[in-house]
């Protein structure tokens, strides 16, 4: 049976010299490693969000393709893995439970979720990130966890349209809809929505404050045909069993995680 043996040490005789006039071939070859090391998180943090449909994987779960939102709920589930640099859009009635299982994802919480929604005849999507609460460490990066958001989601509703081709290819008009975005934190700064205009606007890179002034379309409080999902769904988006259910702190507007 061979055994592992290492090399032996080379001696003085053979060891490699370099006289003062004489310099190695890759003198700075460590500094410069170490440079780019710490430069390449900077260009990814401030660089472009450039969305790249080779790295989108799209599940279709228990939902028509081309069936309109008005009639059939109709919830878009997207993670992101740090490992492969790869998008899972899962495409369902509700939210995808199984994409946020783990403890990797409840430490990163870097999910996106959102619903279509009728109210008072208007359809819109409803997007929701959560900033912070959970755990000390989402606190303290809810500024910078902000920004990212804000600097990705444009990246993140590409993948929305990319994703659901079919449904946009037959109801092209749901690109007019407005985009909802609900940020959720324990941080009151931070916690709050935002209106980011028409889809096909809210796909592009943000540019300063997005339609502030619109109000947050509100539904009926009664069973009617103007509003989609009705009450009688009770909860379109359900919160997950790996979530905990007081991470989303109640604003304005939008409901608790419970009732998502």
């Amino acid at each position: 049976m061979d055994t592992l043996t290492t090399p032996p040490l080379l001696t003085s005789k053979f060891k490699p010299s370099f006289s003062p006039q004489q310099k190695p071939l890759f003198p700075n070859r460590r500094r410069l490693w170490k440079k780019n090391q710490s430069i390449v998180p900077v260009a990814r943090l401030f660089g472009p969000a450039i969305f790249e449909a080779s790295k989108l994987k799209v599940l279709f779960l228990g939902t028509d393709e081309d069936k309109h939102p008005a009639n059939l709920p109709r919830t878009y589930t997207l993670t992101h893995s740090d490992i492969t640099s790869k998008l899972t859009l899962a495409i369902s009635q509700t939210i995808n439970n199984s994409q946020l299982q783990g403890w990797y994802n409840r430490l990163q919480r870097d999910e996106v979720v959102a619903q279509w929604k009728k109210v008072k005849g208007k359809m819109s999507l409803h997007v929701h990130c959560h900033i912070s609460g959970g755990h000390f460490l989402l606190d303290i990066f809810a500024r910078l966890r902000y920004f990212i958001f804000c600097k990705e989601l444009p990246v993140v509703i590409k993948a929305f349209v990319h994703g659901d081709g079919n449904l946009f290819n037959n109801y092209p008009e749901l690109q007019d809809a407005l985009v909802w975005v609900y940020f959720h934190s324990k941080i009151p700064e931070f916690n709050k929505v935002e209106c980011w205009g028409p889809l096909k606007e809210a796909s592009q890179p943000k540019q300063g404050d997005h339609h502030i002034g619109l109000e947050l379309p509100k539904p009926c409080q009664e069973d009617c045909e103007c509003c989609f999902p009705p009450l009688k769904l009770n909860t379109p988006i359900p919160c997950s069993n790996e979530v905990p259910n007081d991470t989303y702190e109640p604003i304005d507007g939008i409901e608790t995680q419970q009732s998502l």
